[in-house]
């Protein structure tokens, strides 16, 4: 085992964690239009479930309306009571024969409230997936170091890195769970 190559691995997979977060922040409402709102949406199609973004075009052209234009006009019931079962996101599609139009309802404070809520939680994910990939790298560390491949001066500097490394990833995501939520309150 290289010892830099386990705090190298970490701060890939603290990177990773990080971004992926980022994906699940573009998931939560705030009070504009975004197509990715709807990338949770999953369409019974051609008898499977798929992603909505895989059989329709999906855009916002103005801040309060999300317009999909499906590639298969066939499927635009399915589009549509997929996007009206999904309690996530509270909207109700109407279509006029070729495109459905989602109109995105300004949220009220206590929309505001349960969304955050959902921030916090999406946020305490990424917290716990940021511990598991440093128990994992303080384990390595430690049976390293007990098969004496490191020693005890290398084991600390690792250790500490690897702390360093994820004091860095748990603020980005608070700066980025800060900025989510201060964009979600704003009226």
């Amino acid at each position: 085992m290289n010892p830099n190559q386990v705090v190298t691995d970490t701060k890939t997979k603290f990177d990773g964690a990080v971004a992926h977060y980022g994906e699940q922040l573009k998931t939560l409402r705030t009070g504009r239009a975004s197509a990715s709102m709807l990338d949770s949406v999953m369409v019974t199609a051609y008898g499977q479930a798929m992603p909505l973004n895989q059989v329709a075009n999906v855009t916002a052209p103005e801040a309060q309306l999300i317009q999909i234009t499906p590639f298969d006009p066939s499927n635009l019931q399915a589009i549509v009571s997929a996007i009206r079962d999904n309690p996530a996101l509270g909207f109700n599609p109407s279509d006029d024969g070729r495109v459905v139009r989602v109109p995105v309802p300004p949220l009220n404070e206590e929309r505001r409230r349960e969304i955050v809520k959902q921030l916090g939680a999406k946020q305490e994910d990424a917290m716990v997936a940021l511990r598991n990939v440093r128990r994992e790298a303080l384990d390595t560390v430690d049976k390293a170091k007990k098969d004496k491949e490191i020693g005890e001066d290398d084991a600390k500097r690792l250790q500490g890195q690897v702390e360093d490394a994820m004091k860095a990833a748990q603020g980005q995501i608070e700066t980025a769970s800060k900025a989510k939520e201060a964009e979600i309150m704003t009226v």
